[in-house]
């Protein structure tokens, strides 16, 4: 028998080794053609013997940060070329209907004058509603495709250009304002996500991130920082290619500055309005209809160009279980959180920055460059200085990465940007142009390129700093509406301010550009003094569907926080319950299952608690 085992044992190290048997086992063969069907198969599905399982998931996740940087800048791209499409369709249409020879000749008593101030109504005033819809509409159709909604209102706008009446301008014009908040609000939370999303490709082995717990605090900030500078470096380009309308087409139709001017007596701080004594005619000859269309045709393939990006080149920002639990908080919920946001004192003192940050844009369009620019050159160079200004802006963008460097403290950026634009207001309060002075050319670039600089620190800063104290992917929406609404908030105050004198407009700006740095500097210093700061908790996702992926008692998609809630929670309530049975148990009773259901009853009160989460419970975050 030990010899019958002895052969059989070397028939099978051979066979296993392809190798003939020993001696000893000359005449056993084996079984057929089967015999080496296992070694076989195991060859077949084993490993290749070339794979290299850690090289090919190095590939997979370098892939996957060149994916984040494509969304990155697909989603710069495409707000550039929305706006490229938006601000220069709508100088064009404010120049043409401004001369009244175009009115009369074109549209006679239609009432264009009458069509482009509701028009510019709808524009500026509708934003003010959208801290009430814009989380709400965020999270319903989620950050990609809010972009690629905005980005289609945008487009319908320029289609109304086709047939300019009433009821195409004004309702378009409208739909604009709605899309404001929401568009900017969801590429600041775009923009902010691809940095932590970069993060975790580039540190996939770490274990907090192989689990999808909260990364680390501060590990991400590298990467909001570029990725916003490269954003408005990118969007900043906008001005530039909204004046190639106004370059190739419009320009060769303009009057010159002693015909455009020469009613104009005072230019600047002088002023009493935008440009006092302007000629009522612009135009030299008329365009020709047909010369219009080729020109909308152009901005509206643009437009669809920019629709396109956002919805072939822009990824996800969210995984489909997180956008779920981002929406399953509820619709109350959603609507709470931006008001409960601004109990941060941190938020509440960078709100004057928000509205400086929205002042000084549009001064830069209708104060610096028309009042000062235009009113002494002419219009036709209104196109050198406005993209003399989105040259700089998207240049000095790239100053905001100084706050890589770790000797300089993260104040640098805005706080420049802030005294940058407060030696200018001193300047354009002391200092005026003059009408049909050409030979100023040379100052009025200089002043332009300056505010451009200002105005890139600004954006940067913010936008950065709001990616750097809020981390939490489930409250970049919140966050990032909160600083946008502010924004349309300005955009209404200046549209309001239109026909007060140059003076008072820089006294407003100077004043709001002192507080909002009077604040931030005050903030800082709390922050410096550890002053915990009032953080509003997000309720726990509460799932109305019960698939497959909530049926399991783990929730892999849920924060730290939250799991620790959880089993904090079902700990009191086994203490309770253990407790209750021993005073049971003491008093003679045998029927603990009453007070099992009465501590399961406190604890789905504390659940439903800290779900409608009024605001009782706030966690107290140690300041960075």
């Amino acid at each position: 028998m030990a010899a019958v085992i002895t052969e059989d044992n070397v028939y099978r190290e051979a066979e296993l080794q392809a190798a003939p048997p020993a001696d000893g086992a000359e005449g056993l063969q084996p079984a057929g053609p089967d015999g080496n069907i296992q070694g076989q198969v195991e060859e077949f599905l084993g490993p290749h013997p070339d794979y290299d399982e850690e090289e090919e998931e190095r590939k997979y996740y370098r892939r996957k940060r060149l994916g984040v940087v494509k969304n990155v800048v697909g989603a710069s791209f495409g707000g550039m070329i929305v706006y490229s499409v938006y601000m220069g369709l709508l100088q064009m249409q404010l120049i043409l209907h401004y001369d009244e020879t175009y009115r009369e000749v074109k549209y006679g008593s239609l009432g264009l004058t009458d069509i482009d101030n509701k028009m510019l109504m709808g524009i500026n005033v509708t934003p003010i509603v959208g801290l009430l819809y814009t989380p709400v509409l965020i999270r319903f159709l989620g950050t990609k495709w809010m972009m690629f909604l905005a980005s289609g209102i945008y487009a319908l706008f320029v289609s109304t250009n086709y047939w300019e009446r009433y009821y195409t301008l004004v309702p378009s014009a409208v739909a604009i304002g709605i899309a404001i908040v929401p568009l900017w609000a969801s590429l600041g939370n775009y923009i902010t996500r691809m940095a932590q999303q970069y993060y975790e490709y580039v540190n996939y082995k770490e274990e907090h991130v192989q689990e999808q717990r909260r990364v680390p605090k501060g590990a991400c900030h590298q990467y909001v920082i570029i990725f916003q500078s490269v954003f408005y470096i990118i969007f900043h380009l906008s001005f530039v290619f909204a004046e190639f309308p106004m370059i190739l087409f419009l320009n060769g139709f303009l009057s010159d500055y002693k015909h455009t001017l020469y009613n104009v007596k005072q230019c600047g701080a002088n002023g009493r309005t935008i440009i006092e004594g302007f000629n009522k005619t612009v135009l030299q000859h008329l365009p020709r209809s047909t010369l219009l269309i080729e020109v909308e045709s152009v901005l509206m393939g643009a437009a669809f160009i920019s629709m396109i990006i956002f919805l072939a080149v822009c990824g996800a920002a969210y995984r489909p279980t997180e956008e779920i639990d981002l929406r399953s908080i509820g619709w109350g919920n959603i609507f709470q959180m931006p008001f409960k946001h601004l109990r941060d004192y941190r938020l509440r003192m960078l709100c004057p920055f928000f509205i400086y940050s929205g002042f000084e844009v549009l001064f830069a369009i209708q104060g610096l460059i028309l009042s000062y620019g235009v009113c002494s050159l002419g219009m036709e160079k209104l196109w050198l200085l406005v993209m003399v200004y989105g040259l700089s802006s998207s240049v000095c963008s790239a100053l905001s990465m100084a706050l890589l460097q770790q000797r300089l403290p993260r104040q640098v950026v805005l706080l420049g940007g802030a005294a940058v634009h407060l030696v200018l207001l001193v300047v354009l309060m002391c200092w005026s142009s003059s009408p049909r002075r050409p030979d100023q050319l040379p100052q009025l670039l200089v002043l332009v390129a300056l505010w451009g600089l200002g105005t890139a620190l600004n954006k940067t800063g913010l936008s950065s700093l709001l990616g750097l104290f809020y981390e939490d992917k489930e409250r970049l929406d919140f966050v990032y509406t909160i600083y946008h609404w502010w924004q349309a908030i300005a955009i209404f105050i200046v549209y309001l301010w239109s026909a007060l004198p140059m003076r008072a407009k820089l006294a407003i700006l100077l004043v709001t550009l002192l507080v909002a740095g009077l604040c931030y500097w005050q903030m800082e210093r709390r922050l410096a003094k550890k002053i915990p700061y009032r953080l509003p908790r997000i309720p726990r996702p509460r799932h109305k569907v019960k698939g497959y992926r909530y049926l399991e008692e783990e929730n892999s998609d849920e924060s730290d926080t939250d799991k620790s809630d959880v089993e904090g929670e079902e700990d009191e309530g086994r203490q309770s319950e253990e407790e209750q049975e021993r005073d049971a148990g003491s008093q003679g009773s045998d029927s603990p299952g009453r007070d099992r259901c009465a501590a399961g009853g406190r604890r789905r009160r504390r659940d439903n608690a800290a779900y409608e989460q009024a605001g009782e419970q706030e966690d107290y975050v140690q300041a960075m």
